[in-house]
Formats: C-alpha cells, structure tokens, sequence
C-alpha cells in the first residue's frame, strides 16, 4: 500500500471538490494502492469557537462583496461541471472547525475516516449544516457506525485538541500553505484540486512500478 496523506478543512470548497475529483480516480481503477489518511489543517485558525456569519466572513476575506462573488464563481462552475452537489445558498455561518477534524482524527482510530470526511463534506456544502455543532458531529459520527454517545462525550471535553493543533501546526512548518494537499508516500506533494484524468496516471505509474 502506498500512504496517501490529505490535508484538508471540512469547510474548504476546493477540499470537497479535489476529493470527489480523487475519488472518481479511485472508483476507475478499484485495484489502486492508496491508503488514505486525513490531516488537519485550519483554513481560519483564529475563528471564533462560535463561527461567524458567512457573507461577513467571506466579504472580509475578499474584499467586500464583489470579490466573494467573482472567487465563487469558479467554485460553482466546477462543481456544476462534475455534476457534484452543492448548495452554497443553504450555508448561515462559518464555523470552527477544530471539533470537526477532532471527529476525523477519533474516526481513524476505528477505519472510518473517508466516510467521516465524506459525510462533513455533505453536510456543510448540500444541506447547510452547522459542522460545529456537537450534535450534527454525533449524527455525522452515528450514521458512519460510529458510537455517538461516546463522540458527545469527547467532544464535551478538551480530548485530543492540542493534538490536533500541533498537526495543524506542523503541516504549516512542512510548507503547507493551502488546500487541499495532497502527500504520495511521504514524499510528493500534489497541491490543489487535481483532476481525476491526474491521479489515473499516478495510480497507473505506481501500479506499473
């Protein structure tokens, strides 16, 4: 198996559609070596825990109203373009996302993290859903076979936060900047949302190694 590192953040739009762009790759050749394995990383480190109103957030990172627009505008005609759901009209709020890579980081520890990933992904950018909020974090968690009392309970406590904070820092100490990122056996770093027809030839090249 070769280790395939992806650091994303739930909320990143770019991580949701460089996903299922990955993900087709994947259904296209069923036999690939890749084991996935989700790392932290914060797109806004210094959000409120309470999240803030989506169109100040997004007015506030790109310079007012016209600049959210023209940035989204890719977002939407590539998803339109790959027939993937979403519906960026449905989201209120920005939230933080610390609890959310907390819920990633425990599903690993029981082989579920590409659900989990998957399903925070549905959530926030199709049904609009508040990621942050304890109880969609236990659904999320219950409806990928996990154990959502337990889930309500860590989430209660400060468990695994620093840890998470020192992955997010040290992706940032790596060099990582954006994402999504992606990281081939510890080695190749493949930044950005690549197109499936990509990791086709990737897959190919290690399969034929």
């Amino acid at each position: 198996m070769v280790k395939l590192n992806l650091f994303s953040d739930p909320i990143c739009p770019w991580c949701y559609i460089g996903f299922a762009q990955l993900t087709q790759a994947l259904a296209d050749r069923p036999k690939h070596p890749f084991d996935l394995e989700w790392l932290p990383y914060q797109l806004n480190p210094d959000m409120p825990a309470e999240g803030m109103d989506r169109r100040a957030y997004l007015e506030g990172k790109f310079g007012g109203k016209d600049g959210a627009v023209k940035a989204y505008a890719q977002v939407i005609e590539r998803a339109e373009e790959m027939g993937l759901p979403m519906d960026l009209s449905s989201i209120s709020r920005t939230p933080n996302t610390l609890d959310a890579h907390r819920l990633i980081h425990w599903s690993g520890v029981e082989g579920r993290q590409t659900p989990v990933a998957s399903a925070l992904f549905q959530a926030y950018f199709t049904e609009g859903r508040d990621i942050s909020d304890h109880e969609v974090l236990a659904d999320i968690a219950d409806g990928a076979g996990m154990d959502a009392a337990l889930i309500l309970r860590l989430l209660a406590s400060d468990a695994d936060k620093q840890e998470i904070l020192q992955k997010d820092a040290m992706a940032r100490e790596m060099g990582v900047r954006a994402v999504p990122t992606f990281v081939v056996a510890g080695q190749h770093a493949v930044p950005g949302a690549q197109p499936s027809e990509l990791w086709v030839r990737v897959i190919d090249e290690l399969v034929g190694a």
